[in-house]
C-alpha cells in the first residue's frame, strides 16, 4: 500500500504562480510513476502531468504543458507541481496519483492505483 498526501492548494490571483507538494508513504520502494489530475465542477478528472520514478520521463496534459512543471525529491518521496501563469480555468481538486507495477501510459486516471484526497486551488481575482 501506498499513502498519499497532497498540500498547497489555495486561493490565487490569474498571472499567479503556485506549487503543490505530495509526499508518499508506505510502500514507497514498488513506486513506478507518479502523477497529477485535475476535476473541476461538472467536469470529468484531467491529467495534468506525470513521472516515471526512476526514469525521470514526464508529461504533460495539453492544456497545461506550456505552464506546469513536474519535479521530484526521490530522497524525500515527494513530487513537486509548480504552475505559473495560472488561469481561471485552471480552478479545481488537484489529486496526486501513484502506480507502484510497469505501464506502458501514465497519462490516464485507470493507470493509477493509488489517490490522495486532493487539495483545492482556486484562481481568480
Amino acid at each position: 500500500q501506498i499513502q498519499l498526501r497532497e498540500s498547497g492548494g489555495e486561493l490565487v490571483q490569474p498571472g499567479g504562480s503556485l506549487r503543490l507538494s505530495c509526499v508518499a508513504s508506505g510502500r514507497t520502494s514498488n513506486l513506478y510513476a507518479m502523477g497529477w489530475f485535475r476535476q473541476a465542477p461538472g467536469k470529468d478528472r484531467e491529467f495534468v502531468g506525470g513521472v516515471v520514478w526512476n526514469i525521470g520521463s514526464m508529461y504533460y496534459g495539453d492544456a497545461v504543458k506550456d505552464r506546469f512543471r513536474i519535479s521530484r525529491n526521490m530522497i524525500i518521496n515527494t513530487v513537486y507541481l509548480q504552475m505559473d501563469t495560472l488561469k481561471e480555468e485552471d480552478t479545481g481538486i488537484y489529486y496526486c496519483a501513484a502506480r507502484d507495477s510497469v505501464r506502458s501510459t501514465i497519462t490516464t486516471s485507470t493507470a493509477y492505483n493509488y489517490w490522495g484526497q486532493g487539495t483545492q486551488v482556486t484562481v481568480s481575482s
